[in-house]
């Protein structure tokens, strides 16, 4: 059975560029503060994540044994309690834990509905840093659900090679982490694999190391700061290009990996990432990491995932002529929209997802082919031939990947590009870039924004596109240069 056939995706519009696969809700909300965002309004997943701290840094010691499919792991977490307390609570799905320490002192632990709950010798005290120290192992595997299953998971047909998708609530699969989209730490992940295995994480390489069993260590260390869901563990056997920023003309260095028998296809699907980075740039602002890449996986996969510094795509991705380009474009714009500016709760998700989308409209401009406006309005078309029944700027949680908002969050994006006319536009997506850089907002934050950056009411022209079911028709082209 191929990764296909286990992360089943919608049908996909035209257009439209793939994502991560929807899940369930988990629970509903139960009234607790913890449970909800800014407004009041209830999260979208409340039993995933705490607000009890804030991460500041993962330190990841993993050993994973392919033949077995067993991991070992030490995860290290440097945080700060939002409030006195002596319970620390973290996602972590099937792996089982073996000890723990919280400051260096001995802690309890118990498991329950998908947490590792550890209780510390002293109580915490609001506003300070504590180190949580947790051993566990097991067998991962992905995040089992009604619509499907998230997380790590392995490739190949020889079960060698492993990936990670978390998005949404696939992080808890693999290591104990606060699996909320606004908390967002760095990281330093260390690999260990049998000698001819590779292993590949966010960030850059700071040691390859072969040790005396045999086995050789990888580490990686990616200051982000980035949400759990992003993070990535890739393992297996690859063939390994870098590029530095000199030779490929890209912004910064590169780095990409695919199996040997894939390397002619990726390497030429590829090969426009540095025009790409480069574009985006232009229009987005800097590129926000010290570092990007891609990893062909060696196996079928229902849509790539913008995993932060180093997107993930399957073989089928990867056909030689550029057939998915438009794909390669989209998880590359996700650095900017949805990696550095992430999201509040997922109830945003068009944030990511429409402004991605059209991140594809623009590399096609950019291209010489079709113009966004040209690809806005064949979008509408296929928009109004179909069921108006969605609010995107709140789809639920069901809906969460709906092709739906994908391309009318793009059109979203085009209808204020003709009413405050490309000057102005892109300076409001620059400037959002740059104001909430490594950090979340919501969609209020970003009418807002909108609205002070333009000088002008916006909310009359973005909310229909996000708040009514029914399609708006796009505003007159603006005169203004």
């Amino acid at each position: 059975m191929t990764l296909r056939d286990r992360f089943p995706c919608s049908r996909r519009a035209v257009l439209t560029a793939a994502a991560a696969l929807p899940l369930a809700a988990t629970a509903a909300s139960t009234g607790d503060p913890a449970e909800r965002v800014g407004g009041g309004t209830a999260r979208y997943f409340p039993r995933h994540g705490s607000y009890g701290h804030r991460t500041l840094a993962y330190d990841l010691r993993l050993s994973y044994d392919p033949e077995t499919a067993w991991l070992d792991g030490h995860a290290r977490i440097d945080a700060v309690a939002n409030q006195g307390t002596r319970r620390v609570e973290l996602d972590l799905a099937r792996l089982t834990v073996h000890s723990a320490e919280i400051d260096g002192r001995p802690a309890t632990v118990q498991r329950r509905d998908g947490k590792a709950v550890l209780t510390a010798e002293r109580p915490l005290v609001a506003g300070r840093p504590f180190t949580a120290d947790i051993r566990y192992s097991g067998s991962p595997a992905p995040v089992r659900t009604p619509f499907g299953a998230i997380g790590w998971d392995r490739t190949g047909d020889g079960h060698d090679g492993t990936l990670v998708a978390s998005q949404p609530l696939g992080a808890p699969s693999w290591f104990p982490c606060n699996d909320r989209p606004d908390d967002k730490a760095a990281y330093t992940v260390t690999v260990r694999v049998p000698g001819g295995h590779h292993a590949l994480a966010n960030g850059t390489l700071r040691e390859r190391r072969d040790l005396d069993d045999g086995s050789v260590s990888w580490t990686y260390h990616h200051p982000g700061p980035m949400a759990s869901y992003l993070a990535a563990v890739y393992t297996g056997r690859f063939t390994h290009e870098t590029h530095d920023t000199e030779s490929s003309g890209s912004p910064v260095p590169l780095r990409n990996a695919y199996p040997a028998h894939l390397a002619d296809r990726a390497r030429h699907d590829l090969a426009r990432q540095p025009e790409m980075l480069r574009a985006f740039t232009k229009l987005f602002g800097p590129y926000p990491f010290e570092t990007y890449g891609a990893v062909v996986v060696d196996a079928e996969l229902a849509a790539p995932v913008e995993n932060q510094t180093l997107s993930v795509f399957g073989s089928n991705h990867m056909d030689g002529k550029r057939g998915w380009e438009t794909l390669v474009a989209h998880e590359i714009a996700h650095q900017w929209y949805g990696n550095s500016v992430s999201l509040a709760d997922w109830r945003h998700i068009w944030l990511n997802e429409g402004f991605a989308t059209y991140a594809e409209w623009l590399w096609s401009e950019h291209l010489g082919e079709d113009d966004a406006h040209t690809l806005a309005v064949q979008a509408w078309r296929q928009l109004s031939g179909g069921r108006q029944n969605l609010r995107i700027g709140d789809p639920g949680r069901s809906r969460l990947f709906d092709d739906r908002i994908y391309v009318r969050g793009a059109c979203t994006l085009h209808a204020l590009r003709l009413a405050l006319g490309d000057e102005r536009f892109f300076t409001v997506l620059r400037t959002w870039h740059a104001a909430h850089r490594g950090g979340s907002a919501d969609t209020d934050a970003f009418v807002a924004h909108a609205e002070r950056t333009a000088g002008r009411p916006l909310a009359d022209l973005i909310h229909p596109w996000l708040f009514d079911k029914t399609l708006p028709d796009f505003p007159e082209r603006s005169t203004a240069v």
